[in-house]
């Protein structure tokens, strides 16, 4: 029987010859991550159980991310406990508030392969998707159950292949992309399905542009978003891969349940207003919005790429006073990149405030939490209401739009910037 990459996945994890949506399948689980935010309670609930180790603590991957540095006794004492676990189970993969998000530090360290089953405590794991690897948000105290065993159990999803055809035009990113895919599917046309991700578009992608669309699968309600492997996908692990894995492809004639081609020749840059992110308009509908804060980074925007566009957006030009941008690199590694590159300068002359890599306030914890009635614009994957302070406002858009919008002190086409001068 011809297959989807997920089905492919979990048939080969669960030693069988295929699999077909709807049937419930136990995997071994190749890597478990946690971080200080939900780990915690996954350690709580292992404790509970009465074990003393995890099952194997070359699988499992510790990172302080989401409060890093602490910003209070409750966060510093979280971040204690984590530290602790990993010392005394002997966990080699921890990674302390120096290294980044784990949605960017699992792939750049080498943790996520093609054809690996990947599960964290957090619903944004299925960033990793688009090396090829289902990789999928659990719970703590499911989690719990995968420190004690080793397994898990899923329903093969039913899945959907989204098509990208068609010229970029001018301004477009894979932010745009995604959101634009937000407004047709909506918050939940994807429920419980892996969503491949597929066509020229996609194929033309870095692996930095292709875990943009797949991080943002979760806000379609979907269980996976994954991009075949490919020469793209195999160059980027060639120094990074720590042990040998296997790349699965769908095969020519699998069965998806829906097909959905998008041409993308005309898309203009996409917004998603507050507060919900698949109420997405096209730029001309938003702009004039005034702004307080602009931020550049997360899991969803915060990679080298991303900040190359925005420092390009604002080089040479000046924040004005009523506008707080924040830039927050992804990672210990794309922070240095853009140090090299230039780019922090860059920023830091325009007026920009430049952080440690850490998710900041894309999860209302530090750096940037802003007051009631107060208006941010961000790269981020979520704005719920109350998500970066109560009562504020949160637009989501591309890395072009979030600078060229913070340089003006409103939502705009980063094009009328350029216009301008």
């Amino acid at each position: 029987m011809a297959m989807t990459l997920s089905e492919k996945i979990l048939a080969r994890a669960a030693g069988r010859a295929e699999v077909s949506p709807g049937e419930i399948v136990e995997v071994p689980v190749d890597v478990a991550m946690i971080h200080e935010g939900t780990g915690p309670l996954a350690l709580k609930s292992f404790r509970s159980l009465g074990l003393e180790k995890v099952w194997d603590p070359s699988k499992v991957v510790v990172i302080l991310d989401h409060y890093a540095p602490s910003p209070s006794e409750a966060a510093a004492e979280n971040q204690k406990m984590l530290r602790d676990f990993a010392k005394e189970q002997g966990i080699a993969a921890f990674y302390d508030i120096d290294q980044g998000i784990c949605h960017q530090v699992l792939p750049e360290k080498g943790h996520a392969l093609p054809g690996q089953i990947l599960v964290g405590t957090d619903s944004h794991t299925c960033t990793a998707g688009a090396l090829g690897v289902f990789a999928t948000g659990i719970g703590s105290t499911e989690m719990a159950g995968v420190f004690a065993t080793g397994r898990i159990w899923f329903k093969v999803p039913e899945s959907l292949k989204l098509v990208y055809r068609g010229s970029i035009p001018p301004y477009i990113t894979p932010m745009d992309i995604i959101l634009a895919t937000m407004k047709r599917l909506t918050s939940e046309g994807g429920n419980y399905k892996a969503l491949e991700f597929a066509g020229p578009v996609v194929e033309a992608m870095t692996v930095g542009q292709r875990m943009t669309l797949c991080n943002m699968a979760i806000e379609m309600g979907g269980k996976v978003g994954m991009v075949a492997p490919d020469a793209v996908t195999l160059a980027y692990l060639r120094d990074r891969a720590k042990e040998p894995f296997q790349a699965l492809a769908p095969d020519a004639d699998a069965t998806y349940e829906e097909t959905i081609e998008f041409d993308i020749s005309r898309l203009v840059p996409q917004v998603a207003c507050p507060h919900s992110v698949d109420n997405v308009r096209d730029i001309g509908e938003v702009e004039g919005t005034t702004i307080h804060q602009a931020f550049l980074g997360t899991c969803t925007n915060g990679r080298l790429e991303d900040l190359r566009l925005g420092a390009a957006v604002v080089k040479g030009k000046k924040i004005p006073p009523s506008v707080r941008m924040i830039v927050i690199p992804a990672s210990r590694e794309v922070f240095l990149g853009a140090l090299k590159e230039g780019l922090v300068q860059t920023f830091v002359e325009a007026g920009a405030i430049v952080a440690n890599p850490n998710c900041g306030p894309c999860c209302g914890n530090h750096q940037g939490i802003l007051a009631p009635g107060e208006v941010c614009l961000s790269t981020a994957n979520r704005n719920f209401s109350g998500r970066m302070g109560r009562g504020a406002q949160l637009y989501l858009a591309s890395p072009q739009v979030v600078a060229a919008s913070a340089v003006a002190g409103r939502i705009v086409h980063p094009a009328r910037l350029w216009q301008a001068g």
